[in-house]
């Protein structure tokens, strides 16, 4: 017998919006906010820029704990959500993980310069 599917506690989604925002706001300049929508298990991350415009980036699967979520990257291609791995190789990750790599696809380049990065 399958094990029910849970969605998130309330203070699991109010700490997804605001991580993946103060993620954003640090990254990503175009972004003026990430829309967190929650469905069962899974949240369904989309960028909303300057001009309003929602751009879907991809969906978080829960599976018991706030700091590793599985991922699925959104394809504009088929307009669905397609179970992927991380850049780690990792089917699960942090959102912050996830909101990174879909955000590689779908939006500009990040203006964060990793430390120890030369800028000449």
């Amino acid at each position: 017998m399958m094990a029910a599917v849970k969605a998130p506690p309330e203070s699991t989604k109010h700490s997804l919006r605001v991580r993946l925002n103060n993620h954003a706001a640090t990254h990503w300049p175009t972004v003026a906010s990430v829309d967190v929508r929650f469905r069962t298990n899974f949240a369904y991350i989309d960028a909303v820029d300057s001009h309003g415009e929602v751009i879907k980036l991809c969906r978080l699967r829960y599976g018991g704990s706030a700091h590793y979520w599985g991922f699925a990257i959104y394809r504009s291609s088929h307009d669905d959500y397609q179970d992927s791995y991380l850049p780690t190789a990792a089917p699960l990750g942090t959102p912050e993980d996830a909101l990174g790599c879909a955000a590689m696809l779908y939006l500009d380049h990040p203006t964060h310069t990793p430390p120890n990065t030369p800028t000449n």
